[in-house]
């Protein structure tokens, strides 16, 4: 299970995203558990400032960079942090620990 913060100030309709993204209607308030191709099964849910995102991948995994770069475009309308300073906090966060 990873967590990540949101960006101060940044709001997005998480629910909205996961909709375009993942073509997945939920209520990300509650949790909401889908199957990405590629990625595997995602629970996601929303706790204060922070999405908690929880990933069983499938069995047989098929790198593909268009995979990679849809979750990360996600990730960073979500939290409004780049895969450079989501990798950076949790430096920060493995090293404080």
């Amino acid at each position: 299970m990873r967590k990540y913060s949101i960006k101060r100030g940044h709001n997005p309709d998480l629910d909205a995203l996961i909709k375009k993204y993942f073509g997945v209607v939920g209520d990300v308030e509650k949790g909401v558990e889908f199957y990405a191709e590629g990625i595997g099964k995602i629970y996601m849910k929303k706790e204060g400032k922070n999405l908690i995102v929880d990933i069983i991948p499938p069995e047989k995994v098929e790198a593909s960079y268009e995979i990679i770069k849809k979750w990360n475009e996600f990730l960073f309308e979500a939290t409004g942090r780049t895969a450079k300073e989501r990798k950076k906090l949790m430096e920060k966060e493995v090293m404080g620990k």
